[in-house]
């Protein structure tokens, strides 16, 4: 796929087929799957809507530290995934991009439960694309990381 628009519309089911073919075999190791693309403001939406993406990742031992712990390394990949589907939603294709900045606050451990990154694009741009996400337990919903991001789109 070249830069730009694609013919096919970046629907949730394009989402997912990028996530499967072109992420590192290692990204697939995390159990990440696409919920929802925002992409469209729909005609009730608030003043600062953003379009954006939800992801899971499933809960595995594989990703802990001692005591059940999901490590940093895990969620920060989470999260860096998350926020290329929501530029990629937000384009409405795909778009070959590289993370240049990525600062991850983390506010609570999140300990045998599965972890939502909700991501949202606060500037589109034409060589730079900036982002929050906000990874919480699905356990009970309460934030566990708050995470800002930038890449330059190639």
């Amino acid at each position: 796929m070249q830069g730009g628009q694609q013919e096919t519309e970046f629907d949730i089911d394009e989402a997912r087929r990028v996530l499967a073919d072109v992420f590192a075999p290692w990204v697939q190791d995390l159990g990440l799957s696409i919920t929802e693309l925002d992409y469209a403001r729909p005609a009730d939406a608030a003043a600062d809507w953003q379009p954006g993406a939800i992801l899971r990742m499933g809960f595995s031992e594989r990703l802990c530290r001692h005591g059940g712990i999901v490590c940093g390394q895990a969620l920060m990949a989470l999260a860096d995934t998350a926020m290329v589907i929501a530029i990629l939603a937000a384009n409405r294709g795909y778009r070959p991009m590289t993370t240049v900045d990525q600062t991850t606050h983390f506010m609570r451990a999140v300990a045998s439960a599965d972890v939502l990154a909700d991501a949202r694009v606060v500037r589109l741009g034409r060589t730079l694309s900036f982002g929050r996400v906000t990874l919480s337990s699905a356990a009970d919903n309460k934030p566990v990381a708050m995470v800002s991001s930038a890449f330059a789109m190639l």
